[in-house]
């Protein structure tokens, strides 16, 4: 069984920074993919970024050039590198995997963590 714990979040000014981590046990990520999701005030949820298991990278266009996805090479920790924080960035920020292939939508993955929040002040 997989467990992901996020942790990392908390409030900053517009413009600073904060990197996410994403703890997995249970079964190294190398064979996973896998995403950061936010959930902003009054938004539904969206996918930031996204590594599937041969390391491709895809971001959604809000974050381009200011966020970072990675993961380390032991397989037990993913991260979210993010510049250049805005307000509109503000929310409750999860990670999740799934086995294998991406699933096309976010929503069909199968794990996820409890969320970890992020508030940017203007």
């Amino acid at each position: 069984q997989v467990q992901l714990v996020e942790s990392g979040g908390g409030s900053v000014q517009a413009g600073g920074s904060l990197r996410l981590s994403c703890a997995v046990s249970g079964h190294t990520y190398r064979n996973y993919c896998m995403i950061w999701v936010r959930q902003s005030p009054g938004k539904e949820r969206e996918e930031v970024a996204r590594i599937d298991v041969d390391g491709r990278i895809t971001y959604a266009d809000s974050v381009k050039g200011r966020f970072t996805i990675s993961k380390d090479n032991t397989g037990n920790t993913l991260y979210l590198q993010m510049n250049s924080l805005k307000p509109a960035d503000t929310g409750m920020y999860y990670c999740a995997a799934d086995l294998g292939t991406c699933p096309g939508q976010f929503v069909w993955f199968g794990y996820w963590g409890q969320g970890t929040q992020v508030t940017v002040s203007s």
